[in-house]
């Protein structure tokens, strides 16, 4: 049981930008995919939301056929927490994360005592307590981020994209937003950039340069100096931190 994509192309704008992709996450494990701007993580990742639809491939989400099932069940099972969050409307903190439970309901159906638990359970576990009346359009950027993670939690789903989760965050609060993810033992795919996040909390990495995987495997494994500096075309230094055992990246300019 997991995510299984399968052989999956996509092309946009007569680019092919993701070519032939095959990635395999288990249920529970935190899987990182890395690579460059403009590699293809981004548009992979929709594809797996149904945002856009590929040219050809497998989905599968735990025996769900992810290209065949509509957008509300899919919602039901996967979550994803992207890196532009801007709304039109204003909406306060509870209500946003509250409609992480429409998936759940009929249509016209009303949040109920439960659904409300579940909302503030969401909002606690990103550290907003406090937040739940105020104005979605008055928070900072890391506010908003953490409110659209405390969204993806009250779907409770069994698995969760994440594209870029941290960029709008200081560093206490890619740290706790990581730590909440990895906490909710639920399989997580994460596009990211920060090598050193990755191997902290990715188990297993795919990495990608100009859409397709080069090389997969463990942090240690995979984020080498040689690698980086293939797909990066940047030299570094890479050392394992000395009380943790994490890979600290160094770049040399």
């Amino acid at each position: 049981m997991g995510l299984d994509i399968k052989n999956v192309s996509i092309t946009l704008s007569g680019n092919q930008i993701v070519k032939d992709i095959s990635v395999r996450i288990q249920d529970g494990q935190f899987v990182g995919l890395l690579g460059p701007n403009g590699c293809g993580k981004s548009t992979l990742l929709r594809s797996i939301y149904k945002a856009i639809k590929p040219d050809s491939g497998e989905e599968i989400l735990n025996e769900l056929d992810i290209l065949r099932v509509s957008s509300k069940e899919l919602a039901k099972r996967l979550s994803v927490v992207s890196q532009f969050n801007e709304l039109s409307f204003d909406f306060s903190v509870r209500q946003l994360v509250l409609m992480g439970r429409t998936p759940h309901k009929k249509l016209l159906e009303r949040d109920n005592i439960d659904d409300i638990n579940i909302a503030n359970k969401a909002i606690a576990a990103v550290g907003l307590e406090g937040f739940e009346d105020r104005s979605y359009g008055t928070l900072s950027g890391g506010e908003k981020q953490r409110v659209v993670l405390a969204r993806a939690i009250a779907q409770q789903p069994i698995f969760m994209c994440l594209d870029e989760p941290t960029n709008h965050l200081d560093i206490k609060y890619q740290l706790k937003l990581m730590t909440t993810v990895k906490t909710l033992h639920i399989g997580i795919l994460a596009a990211m950039h920060d090598l050193t996040l990755a191997s902290i909390f990715c188990s297993y990495i795919y990495l990608m340069k100009a859409g397709k995987i080069v090389t997969t495997g463990t942090p240690n494994e995979v984020l080498t100096r040689e690698n980086i500096r293939d797909v990066y075309e940047v030299d570094c230094l890479v050392l394992p931190h000395p009380v943790t055992g994490h890979l600290t990246i160094t770049y040399i300019v």
